[in-house]
């Protein structure tokens, strides 16, 4: 491989492992909010049993997601030196808002929140949870503000071929920016969702008791997806209309349609041929693409070959559909086990062991649409603007990106592995060991 296609392989993998556990900690901090203050109400001791041990995970994914976010970022200055000095007006203050308005406000409060419930006083502590949370939401805003506007670019102007602000208003709420915004939103809270829901019913394979934390944490996170995933589908459908009119090359890579179509069909599965520019094979469904991308029956729909530029189609196909059959599988069973809990206030052997098996169905689910959203922008950096050929750097040698390369691999995948199996422990644990309360002050 050369150089250019090796610095990709490794900022995708740098992001893919990143990207899990911000993922997270967003929608985690919320979660252990919520358990605090139903125990603050409610008096309730396994309400605070569940914060402790789920507190235990979100310190952990914090810590992996700022040391894979320190190592992503150098490779800003290593292997995409011309990004920044194009775009560096732009995503330099961007980055620095975050670690302004969001990484402070964690890392004052986390330890607070961590270790302050025998410190403070329990209304203190409860305030420290809900501004770390407030902390990582606003983290998430400012990364996807200047990914959403690499996605579809505005408020700027070009000098000497270099961007300069003319707008920032028009820079953070770009085009794609709310839809992306809430989208990663709610991708992170059905993450955590289908995490919690998971692992509690790992344990309560183990411990049937209604009264334990674990059934707590179980009707929390299923009930919270069930609600959550038919707004995902809606946001969803707004965001692909956005797309559809300001990355249409994007859209038809992922419905796979080569030729201008009216009325243009879903391709529910196809092999696509991208070097005789046409599908091998092909299962459809008339006149869907049309109706899922304009919401008209009729309407027309560019090809891919009416495009200059277009990204990879089967990555971006597979990709896509990838993260819609997870999505629907995750509807289904959030669906069924609610409507089991509401009806017989318990959930089978079989239901308990299928949420077990998708702990972790979210990072899949997150991954597959990441991946639509940023293959589908190639060949471009910065949408219309900025070749990712032209970002990369001209004197870093394929040897050199390999061998780094191939390190990050071994690390990252040793760190999930490790990460996965200490979630499980703490699980474990949890049944069986007893955990200190803080002292109650009315707040």
């Amino acid at each position: 491989m050369d150089a250019l296609t090796l610095a990709r392989i490794q900022f995708a993998v740098n992001i893919s492992f990143h990207i899990l556990f911000p993922s997270l900690s967003i929608g985690l901090g919320w979660f252990l909010l919520f358990f605090k203050i139903k125990y603050t109400k409610t008096g309730d001791e396994e309400w605070f049993n569940a914060y402790k041990l789920w507190v235990k995970i979100f310190a952990l994914c914090f810590a992996l997601g700022v040391v894979s976010g320190i190592t992503m970022s150098f490779q800003f200055g290593t292997n995409w030196p011309g990004f920044m000095e194009k775009v560096g007006n732009i995503a330099g203050p961007l980055l620095a808002y975050e670690i302004l308005t969001a990484f402070f406000l964690e890392a004052t409060f986390l330890g607070i929140m961590l270790y302050g419930f025998k410190r403070v006083s329990n209304r203190v502590h409860t305030l420290s949870i809900f501004l770390v949370a407030v902390g990582t939401t606003l983290s998430a805003f400012w990364i996807i503000t200047l990914n959403s506007w690499m996605q579809t670019p505005s408020g700027f102007v070009i000098i000497s071929n270099k961007i300069y602000a003319v707008s920032w208003f028009e820079i953070i709420f770009n085009p794609s920016m709310p839809y992306k915004f809430l989208h990663m939103m709610l991708a992170s809270f059905l993450t955590v969702a289908f995490l919690i829901a998971g692992i509690s019913a790992y344990c309560n394979l183990r411990d049937r008791s209604t009264s334990s934390f674990h059934f707590y944490t179980l009707k929390t996170s299923i009930y919270t997806a069930a609600i959550l995933i038919p707004i995902q589908i809606l946001i969803g459908d707004l965001h692909g209309l956005s797309s559809f009119e300001h990355q249409p090359a994007k859209m038809a890579a992922i419905e796979a349609i080569w030729e201008d179509e009216k009325g243009a069909d879903f391709r529910v599965f196809a092999i696509p041929n991208e070097e005789k520019r046409k599908n091998d094979f092909e299962i459809t469904i008339p006149h869907l693409s049309s109706i899922l991308l304009t919401h008209k029956l009729d309407s027309k729909v560019k090809g891919i070959k009416s495009f200059a530029y277009y990204p990879p189609v089967a990555l971006v196909f597979f990709a896509f559909r990838t993260m819609i059959c997870i999505g629907l599988l995750m509807l289904l069973v959030s669906w069924t086990s609610s409507f089991c809990l509401l009806k017989n206030k318990h959930l089978s052997t079989l239901k308990l062991k299928a949420l077990t098996y998708m702990t972790f169905s979210g990072w899949i689910a997150l991954l597959a649409g990441w991946y639509t959203t940023e293959i589908g922008r190639q060949p471009w950096v910065v949408y219309n603007i900025l070749l990712t050929k032209e970002a990369a750097a001209q004197t870093v040698t394929e040897g050199m990106i390999a061998s780094s390369l191939t390190l990050y691999i071994v690390t990252y995948v040793s760190l999930v592995i490790f990460f996965i199996l200490l979630v499980f422990y703490l699980a474990r644990k949890s049944i069986y060991v007893g955990i200190e309360l803080p002292k109650k002050d009315g707040g």
